[in-house]
């Protein structure tokens, strides 16, 4: 999140770019078309100031680091997904979110337990033996 705060003067010259879909007091929200263009246009060799002047923004209103920042930032989604990736939403995609809550089988609930059973036997194992470390280190000490 930028630094960054706008004022309602600013937000509503912001708002009026067509380029622009939302503006908060905090942040902009660009045209997936906008980010397109202008990631097509920097691959070219356009510089990331240059774009965001002939697309209409002040960039005393939205910061000189503004346009680099995310012209990298489209670079990459562009380079990994393509045009595709500014046209749809990915967020959350790969999250696994919260475990679920179901019940599981009475198999399940038994191979869970092995499993965890198998696992607290391994971690005695290795305290079992740091522990005689330990005692063989305390012994050449003496």
């Amino acid at each position: 999140m930028s630094k960054t705060i706008f004022n309602a003067k600013q937000m509503d010259l912001l708002e009026q770019n067509p380029n622009v879909d939302k503006v908060s007091d905090r942040s902009i929200t660009y045209n997936s078309q906008f980010k397109i263009q202008a990631t097509k246009e920097h691959l070219e060799g356009k510089g990331p100031q240059q774009i965001f002047i002939d697309n209409g923004f002040d960039l005393k209103v939205i910061g000189y680091k503004k346009p680099k920042e995310c012209l990298k930032r489209w670079r990459n989604t562009y380079e990994k997904y393509g045009e595709e990736g500014f046209l749809v939403e990915r967020r959350g995609k790969g999250s696994t979110g919260r475990p679920s809550q179901k019940e599981l089988t009475p198999d399940q609930q038994l191979k869970k337990a092995e499993a965890r059973i198998k696992y607290l036997e391994a971690e005695n194992d290795f305290l079992k033996k740091l522990d005689e470390l330990e005692r063989q280190a305390m012994k050449k000490k003496r």
